[in-house]
């Protein structure tokens, strides 16, 4: 059974399309990335999740249950760390934790809790005096109550140090290998990219794009990036645009210095476009290739916007 099940789901606002006929399954045991730019409808999509906004059209289910039907059956083995959360300033981290262990009818201890999230040693003092990281932590401890089969993290590193960070995915990690499956929604790139088994991306409503990291490298430009510095460029515009005419080739562009040259092509492409430029009277100077990045890939589903 998937852990989560979204079919042919919309949601409008007036005249803004937050989400539009958004098919998805995330399936149980992996670490699924959420994508998108602002606005894009993450956060709308978690809301339905959480009953907390209703679909015009389709429906959710989470581990087999309807999230407007039955809801607190779709809700009991999911935990949650929203973005926009707020600490009881005057309350201990303990305090915290022990609230969410009996809003959910569970059995833990609380130091438990705090241990496997790395605040043990801040239990008893208010939350009010933690860091954004400790707070982030906090938090988490709180969704880990009851150990939940599914985790849905809205911007978890958002605000972090990097060492905060990796201690988030640290935490990602061990959750998903006790069974839990993570649904993580991010801007942050690199945060996604270092721990999901697959990426879905969301732009203007649409899912534009699932796949795993390596199948998405694939679908644009067949995972290479040519980065090659010459001498000069005499015509740009019409050096580019016979780069950009090679079979294999996605896109390519001059940088800023007009000595470099970016091309997104296939492994096979590669010498094509060296031969092109030599051909061209253009001196290669140097080249590499490296894989695209998520965030190239990002660039290219959502036309670039930020």
């Amino acid at each position: 059974m998937a852990a989560i099940a979204v079919e042919n789901v919309s949601k409008r606002y007036d005249t803004l399309t937050a989400l539009d006929r958004v098919d998805l399954v995330v399936e149980d045991g992996e670490i699924f990335g959420f994508l998108g730019p602002n606005g894009a409808g993450k956060s709308t999509m978690i809301n339905i999740f959480l009953d907390f906004v209703r679909p015009d059209d389709g429906r959710v289910e989470i581990f087999g249950h309807d999230c407007q039907t039955e809801g607190k059956l779709a809700r009991e083995r999911t935990g949650v760390l929203p973005e926009g959360y707020d600490v009881y300033d005057r309350l201990t981290g303990r305090q915290h934790v022990e609230f969410a262990i009996d809003s959910k009818d569970a059995h833990e201890e609380p130091m438990a809790l705090l241990e496997r999230v790395g605040i043990r040693d801040a239990a008893d003092r208010r939350a009010g005096g933690y860091s954004k990281g400790m707070a982030q932590r906090l938090i988490l401890a709180m969704a880990l109550a009851g150990d939940p089969d599914l985790l849905v993290l809205d911007e978890p590193t958002t605000g972090l140090d990097p060492n905060g960070a990796r201690e988030i995915r640290n935490i990602i990690r061990r959750e998903n290998e006790r069974g839990a499956t993570v649904f993580f929604s991010s801007h942050i790139l690199e945060q996604v990219e270092a721990v999901c088994d697959r990426v879905g991306i969301l732009n203007e409503g649409e899912l534009v794009a699932i796949d795993t990291i390596e199948g998405l490298r694939q679908s644009v430009g067949g995972g290479t990036k040519l980065l090659i510095t010459v001498d000069a460029v005499p015509d740009q515009g019409e050096t580019i645009r016979d780069i950009e005419a090679i079979d294999g080739v996605e896109t390519a562009w001059l940088g800023e210095d007009g000595d470099r040259i970016e091309v997104t092509c296939s492994n096979e492409a590669k010498i094509d476009v060296l031969v092109a430029l030599q051909e061209g009277g253009i001196d290669v100077e140097n080249f590499r290739t490296e894989e695209a990045s998520l965030e190239d890939m990002f660039a290219e589903y959502t036309g670039g916007r930020a």
